[in-house]
C-alpha cells in the first residue's frame, strides 16, 4: 500500500502534553512494552482527530494492527476527555472576561438508528439533518472557553444551555453573556437582538424596528460575531464535521478536540 510524508496544522504543545498524559497513564497501569512509545500514540491520536484518518490508514501508517489502532485511539480518548475543563473551571475563566459569546452548534452524525423512530430526537428540524446540540462558550475574541456534552439535536439551543445548567451558572456568576435569539427569554444576564415587534392591527404586517433598535442590534452582532470563530474552530477539526462513530461517544469526541484546542 503506498505512504506519503503530510503535516498537521497542530502545535507542539498539544502533541507533548498528550504524550505526557499517555506516559503518566502507562506508569500508573505499570507497562513494561508497547508496539508504539507513549510519542507515537499521541501522534496517532491527534492525526485521527485532527484529520479523520481511518483504522486502516492508521495501521498502515503506523505499522501496527488496526486492533492496536482501536485500543490506543480508545486510550487516547479516554485520557483527553479527562483532561477537559468542567463548566465551573470554565465558568471560572468566564468570569475574568468583559463578557462572553454563548452559541449552539450541529454536529452532523450519519450512524442513528432508522428503525422505530430512534432517529428523530437527532433529527435536526432547522438543519435538515441528524446530528448532536452541542454549546459553545467563547471569549470577546472568538477563543475557546468551554464546548458543553453533545446532545441529541433537535434539542432547541435554549433548552440545551438549561439542561446543561449553563444559564444558572452564568447568572448566578453574574456574568454579562451575548447571544443570538435562540436564547430569547434566557434571563437578564442574556443579552439577544432586538426582534421584530408584534403585527400591526392596521396593516398584518410586523412592525418595523425603529433605527434605534438597529442600531442596538448592529453594535450586538458585532459583539457576537467572533464568537463564530470558536465553532469554526472545533469543525475545522475533520472528526467532527461528520462523526462516523455512535452518537453516545460524540461528547468524549468533542471532550478530546477541546483539550487539544486549549493547550495550543
Amino acid at each position: 500500500m503506498p505512504s506519503y510524508p503530510a503535516g498537521m496544522t497542530v502545535s507542539n504543545r498539544s502533541l507533548i502534553m498528550l504524550a505526557d498524559a499517555l506516559r503518566q497513564r502507562r506508569a500508573v497501569l505499570g507497562t513494561k512494552w508497547r508496539r508504539l512509545d507513549a510519542g507515537r500514540q499521541a501522534l496517532l491520536v491527534v492525526a485521527h482527530l485532527r484529520k479523520g484518518e481511518t483504522y486502516a490508514d492508521l495501521a498502515r501508517g503506523f505499522a501496527v494492527g488496526t486492533t492496536t489502532v482501536y485500543r490506543y485511539l480508545r486510550e487516547g480518548l479516554e485520557v483527553l476527555a479527562a483532561m477537559a475543563p468542567t463548566l465551573d473551571q470554565a465558568i471560572a475563566v468566564a468570569a475574568g472576561k468583559v463578557f462572553v459569546v454563548l452559541d449552539g452548534t450541529l454536529l452532523r452524525i450519519d450512524r442513528v438508528g432508522m428503525t422505530g423512530g430512534h432517529d428523530r430526537a437527532y433529527y435536526s428540524g432547522k438543519h435538515k439533518c441528524h446530528g448532536v446540540n452541542v454549546q459553545v462558550l467563547a471569549d470577546p475574541a472568538g477563543r475557546l472557553i468551554w464546548a458543553s456534552p453533545a446532545l441529541p439535536g433537535a434539542r432547541h439551543d435554549i433548552a440545551a444551555a438549561r439542561e446543561h445548567g449553563l444559564l444558572d451558572a452564568l447568572a448566578a456568576a453574574g456574568i454579562s453573556t451575548v447571544a443570538d435569539t435562540g436564547y430569547q427569554g434566557a434571563g437578564p444576564a442574556v443579552r439577544v437582538p432586538q426582534r421584530r415587534r408584534r403585527l400591526d392591527p392596521d396593516t398584518g404586517r410586523y412592525r418595523r424596528l425603529s433605527q434605534a433598535q438597529k442600531d442596538v442590534n448592529t453594535a450586538h452582532a458585532r459583539q457576537r460575531g467572533p464568537g463564530e470563530r470558536a465553532n469554526a474552530q472545533l469543525k475545522s477539526w475533520k472528526i467532527l464535521r461528520k462523526i462516523g462513530c455512535s452518537p453516545s461517544r460524540a461528547t468524549s469526541l468533542v471532550q478530546a478536540v477541546q483539550t487539544l484546542i486549549l493547550a495550543s
